[in-house]
């Protein structure tokens, strides 16, 4: 039951128009538990598709609103009248809006030269008929391959998303830095010759004091009276002595 609500979202358009091969086609695929659509021609699965056959323009393309599912996988038969099932496998592999869709295409002639022109052109398999239970079992995996690429598609915008973001957040913080930069050489550049005059006189001035404040010992601060004192009292010491002496 849980592989059959899984498969169940596999949406197949089988072309063929030969009723009986859509019957035994149809048959198969619901008893894997894909939903169905058959059409007996390539021009109707265009149409089935959204594609305006009377006009060759892409620019025609418009997806029917009354498709119960997407399209999830297209096997056509080979021999048709009209559009062969190789050129709808043309128009679809050359549609940017369809090319993604898997196909696969059946025939009851085995033509290697045909085989290997339909795998070039683009065709996920090749089946020769009748088609078997066995062969309808190897479309899942094409199936979920297109799943898998569509689902990382967001991913990837994301990623890419945030690289734009933060590469625009560089260039603001780059281009602020900038005008800052250059805001500051215009003021500079601005002020007027005796301006820069007084400036660089300030600061020569300033650098004066400084050094003249470090240079200065405490010793020199201090006046220099010490040697003084003592030469006087040596004076008046002597002058003493030679009165006594001759008294």
């Amino acid at each position: 039951m849980g592989l059959a609500t899984v498969e169940a979202q596999f949406h197949v358009l089988a072309v063929d128009d030969s009723l009986i091969d859509r019957k035994l086609i149809e048959m198969l695929l619901k008893k894997t538990s894909y939903q169905v659509t058959t059409v007996d021609s390539g021009s109707k699965a265009l149409e089935f598709l959204g594609w305006n056959v009377e006009n060759s323009n892409e620019s025609f393309f418009s997806p029917k609103t009354n498709q119960e599912a997407e399209v999830n996988l297209i096997i056509t038969d080979y021999c048709m009248p009209g559009m062969t099932g190789y050129d709808l496998l043309k128009k679809i592999k050359e549609s940017a809006v369809l090319r993604d869709i898997p196909v696969v295409i059946m025939s009851s002639e085995n033509v290697p030269s045909r085989i290997n022109r339909c795998l070039e052109e683009g065709a996920d398999e090749f089946f020769l008929k009748p088609v078997r239970l066995a062969d309808v079992n190897k479309l899942k995996p094409h199936i979920m391959k297109t799943k898998t690429k569509e689902s990382q598609k967001p991913e990837n915008q994301d990623d890419n998303d945030e690289e734009n973001q933060e590469s625009e957040e560089n260039d603001n913080s780059s281009s602020s830095s900038n005008k800052q930069v250059e805001e500051t050489q215009d003021q500079l550049q601005s002020e007027s010759p005796s301006q820069q005059q007084q400036t660089a006189s300030s600061n020569n001035n300033n650098s004066k004091r400084k050094s003249m404040d470090e240079g200065v010992s405490p010793d020199r601060t201090r006046p220099r009276y010490n040697n003084g004192l003592t030469v006087m009292s040596n004076i008046i010491f002597f002058s003493f002595v030679i009165l006594i002496f001759f008294w």
